[in-house]
C-alpha cells in the first residue's frame, strides 16, 4: 500500500496545524514546555531532518512508532532538540490542568469569541500555555 501525499485542495485536514500553530508551538518549546516523545504525538520537523515525505501539510509528522524516530534521531534528546511538539487540543487541555490554569480562564476563550473558527481554539490554548510558561 502506497502512502499518498496530503492534497490540500481535496483532503480534509486531520489536524489544524498551520504555520501559525507551528510558530506558536516553537514559542512553547522556547518557553520550556516539557516534551517527552512518545507514540501519539504530532511533531513539526522545521530542519527537514526526516527524509520521508510527511502525510500531513507543513512537514508535520505523527509519532506512530517511537522506534522509527529513534532510528532517525538516535535518542530522545535529539528528538526533543530537533523537532517541535504540537500538542493536540486534548493534550493542550491536559497541560492546562497540569499547570493549574483554571477552567474559567479556558471557558472565557469561547465567551470572548463564540464563533471561533476551526483550529483557532487550539491556538488560543497554546497562547494561554505560553503566557503561563513565561510567568514561571
Amino acid at each position: 500500500m502506497n502512502s499518498k501525499q496530503f492534497d490540500q485542495e481535496n483532503d480534509v485536514a486531520p489536524t489544524p496545524f498551520s504555520h501559525r500553530h507551528t510558530e506558536m508551538a516553537e514559542k512553547l518549546k522556547e518557553s520550556g514546555l516539557p516534551f517527552h516523545p512518545h507514540a501519539g504525538c504530532f511533531v513539526w520537523d522545521p530542519q527537514e531532518v526526516i527524509n520521508s515525505p510527511s502525510p500531513f501539510p507543513n512537514r508535520i509528522y505523527f509519532i506512530l512508532s517511537l522506534q522509527r524516530f529513534l532510528y532517525i534521531f538516535g535518542n530522545k534528546e535529539n528528538i526533543k532538540k530537533q523537532l517541535v511538539w504540537l500538542p493536540t487540543w486534548h493534550q493542550a487541555r491536559l497541560l492546562c490542568e497540569k499547570m493549574a490554569i483554571g477552567r474559567d480562564q479556558i471557558a472565557s476563550l469561547w465567551q470572548k469569541k463564540p464563533n471561533i473558527p476551526p483550529g483557532e481554539d487550539l491556538l488560543a490554548l497554546y497562547s494561554i500555555l505560553h503566557e503561563t510558561l513565561k510567568k514561571r
